[in-house]
């Protein structure tokens, strides 16, 4: 049985056709790149609601999209920089404005502000290496000034709860170190793995992983590695790298996620071309170390981006 949207894809086709003609910049954004973000809204809104929806609700659902501010996400997300721009300029304000309503004092709220700019440009990444952009929550069918700035509150209340988790986490540790103790542990930590085959294996793996890693750092630009340090170690925030070196933290955000794309790429092909790794291996490796240590692929740069820094200071007589 087809979906609603295929039942309508003449339709649909031809209100996108509409949209991307009636916006005053289209970003050069055809039918064919607007009509998927177009057919997550539509069965996520209108059929979700109205389930026996015609053509002439899909016209007029489409119709209603607001087709600039939708434009302008989607290039964002295709990676177009003019765009990523244009939403810096235009809508920074906002952002801001939506940052101090509700923070309790100036500093909390340009950091709240910053973060969001993080949060658009796909900071965040899964396991498999793949951005997490809360672009791809915008339909278009509200204002994007009116989305960002639940976008900023929503992503308040996330921090909140992250903090109020820590503590908790904080909390049962210190009750796993008790119990480790009280069990006669040497170093109060329990091993997960006793199994002399399977700790040689990881150990091979680590080896692996970190030789690679230091081969791609070190055929890092310094101001890659900088970014890298300054961030996971110095645990900057991306306003302060920005203003570091003289741009916008959107740019900042962008930048990041570029060199984290790149140095995961560097490793992933030093892994399969110097050691062998197959792609299997690879992702599971990767996701598998994340999971029980809560470390991913770029934290570990920056671990490694710092070793590598100490290195050469001290190859030089800096240290």
């Amino acid at each position: 049985m087809s979906s609603p949207s295929e039942k309508f894809a003449d339709t649909i086709l031809e209100a996108v056709e509409r949209l991307v003609s009636r916006a005053e910049n289209n970003r050069g954004l055809t039918r064919e790149v607007v009509a998927p973000r177009i057919n997550k809204a539509l069965e996520k809104y209108l059929f979700k609601d109205a389930p026996n929806a015609g053509r002439t609700e899909v016209r007029e659902f489409i119709d209603e999209v607001r087709a600039d501010d939708l434009c302008l996400i989607i290039a964002c997300e295709q990676g177009d920089e003019a765009a990523w721009e244009d939403l810096a300029a235009n809508f920074d304000a906002t952002v801001k404005s939506a940052a101090r309503k509700i923070s309790p004092n100036n500093e909390d709220a340009e950091d709240l502000a910053s973060s969001i700019w993080a949060e658009l440009y796909g900071l965040r990444q899964d396991a498999a290496g793949n951005k997490k952009s809360k672009l791809a929550y915008y339909s278009g069918r509200g204002s994007l000034a009116g989305w960002l700035r639940a976008v900023v509150s929503q992503l308040a209340i996330d921090q909140y709860r992250k903090q109020a988790k820590l503590v908790q986490v904080e909390e049962d540790r210190e009750m796993d170190n008790l119990a480790n103790e009280a069990a006669g542990s040497d170093n109060g930590l329990v091993s997960v793995s006793t199994d002399p085959e399977t700790i040689f294996t990881e150990q091979e793996a680590g080896a692996d992983l970190n030789e690679a890693l230091q081969t791609a750092i070190a055929k890092m630009e310094p101001e890659d590695r900088l970014i890298l340090k300054l961030y996971y170690f110095d645990d900057l925030r991306l306003r302060d790298i920005a203003a570091t070196f003289g741009y916008h933290e959107a740019t900042a955000s962008r930048k990041l996620v570029r060199v984290q794309a790149a140095i995961r790429k560097s490793v992933e092909r030093e892994l399969r071309e110097s050691h062998g790794w197959t792609e299997t291996e690879i992702d599971q490796y990767l996701a598998d170390a994340a999971e029980k240590t809560g470390f991913s692929l770029e934290k570990l740069v920056g671990v490694a981006v710092l070793a590598f820094i100490l290195q050469e200071m001290a190859l030089h007589g800096v240290l």
